[in-house]
């Protein structure tokens, strides 16, 4: 591990990284630990969680909030690049790591710190995204990862905090582990962990069971330039009103709950409840309106990598070469993406029932089956024999 003496940790307010303060000094020599607690519109007062680390040892606590640069810097990247891990999840959680680990390195250069630290334990993908974030921005600096060595149970991790005046928590009433921020929540454990068992109405928060849902529709009009979302039924709107006003009315008819088991990084199977309602109908628009302004090739190209970038940002690759490689490609591609999709929200299902933009390649007199049809219709024949040519000479090759 090797001596640290000023510590930046990634901090929560819940039991382990509460314990991780006065367990650093304690156990690892550390002789100050600075927190940091990152606002990423997750919804709660952060100034409690303030005072906590205050209380809990720290000499320094940090609130930042980020939800700008969140929404802007990571999730509209991940929207251009229509990124869903597993063709499923769009990392709501995911791209947060590499967010924090920027604002742990960040901090540690601005106070001197020599290590940064996290409460991550050593069966989740976060951990990885953490360290490997945090070496690709400063690899010459410590990551401690206390949670991941101490060997503790939930119980002995309550009891270690009591020691040095850490409350115990309020009994928890929920078995589930929740994470928020703007972009969506993910819920696992308890219950959850049987595959088989219908995940309780009780998990969710953003989006309303399909019986609570209203029996009229709404529809929506997301507008993109540049392939980012700006605008919401012809209304210009920073990212962040975009992302909560889409939140709220895409969740109240019952869109964006993702019920999966997914492949960890570390090689386990985990199953995972995602509540994503704005992200989920942002990705499903923008890949729409690709399709009117892209041509077949880039088109094509693109949904093969996007999979690869989705990928990178699961498994903690942010800040690697390739991933910087792909943005330039993807950045490429969306100068011409701007337009604007239409959307009906009605009874869990958000269906695309209209786009139109200036840059669409879409040619209505082409198209067309009406008396304006403008496609020559004899050069078909001659398209179709040079076309069909390779498969004509394999089959007079082989027929016996």
């Amino acid at each position: 591990m090797g001596r640290a003496t000023k510590v930046v940790l990634a901090y929560s307010g819940g039991v382990d990284t509460s314990v991780c303060i006065p367990y650093l000094k304690e156990e690892w020599g550390v002789e100050e630990v600075i927190t940091l607690a990152a606002d990423l519109g997750q919804g709660e007062e952060l100034g409690p969680i303030k005072e906590k680390a205050l209380k809990s040892g720290a000499s320094v606590s940090l609130v930042e909030n980020a939800q700008e640069s969140f929404v802007k810097d990571y999730a509209f990247a991940a929207i251009r690049a229509n990124a869903l891990y597993e063709n499923r999840y769009p990392l709501s959680t995911a791209l947060a790591r590499p967010l924090i680990a920027k604002l742990l390195v960040e901090a540690a250069e601005k106070y001197g710190a020599d290590a940064v630290a996290h409460g991550c334990t050593g069966k989740g993908n976060d951990q990885v995204r953490f360290d490997v974030s945090i070496a690709a921005l400063n690899p010459n600096i410590k990551v401690l990862a206390p949670a991941r060595e101490w060997g503790m149970s939930r119980e002995e991790t309550i009891a270690y905090g009591e020691r040095f005046g850490i409350p115990t928590p309020v009994k928890k009433s929920s078995p589930f582990s929740i994470d928020r921020n703007l972009l969506g929540r993910s819920i696992e454990a308890g219950p959850l962990e049987d595959p088989w068992t219908e995940p309780p109405e009780e998990i969710y928060a953003m989006t309303k069971a399909i019986a609570d849902t209203p029996n009229e529709p709404d529809y929506v009009e997301i507008g993109f330039e540049k392939g980012n979302p700006v605008s919401l039924n012809g209304q210009t709107l920073s990212g962040i009103e975009l992302i909560t006003q889409l939140n709220e009315v895409v969740g109240k008819h019952g869109v964006g709950r993702i019920d999966m088991v997914e492949n960890r990084l570390v090689g386990i199977k985990s199953r995972e409840i995602y509540e994503v309602p704005a992200l989920l109908v942002l990705i499903q628009a923008h890949r729409d309106i690709e399709s009117l302004c892209l041509t077949a090739d880039v088109s094509h190209y693109k949904r093969g990598i996007e999979e690869t970038y989705a990928k990178l940002i699961y498994n903690g690759l942010w800040y690697s070469p390739l991933k910087a490689a792909l943005d330039g490609f993807i950045d490429q591609t969306q100068e011409r993406v701007s337009g604007t999709v239409r959307l009906k929200l009605f009874k869990g299902n958000a269906t695309i029932v209209g786009r139109q933009s200036d840059n669409s390649l879409y040619t209505p007199d082409l198209a067309t089956y009406g008396a304006e049809d403008k496609f020559d219709h004899k050069a078909a024949e001659g398209f179709i024999y040079v076309w069909g040519l390779p498969t004509r000479v394999w089959s007079e090759k082989t027929r016996g």
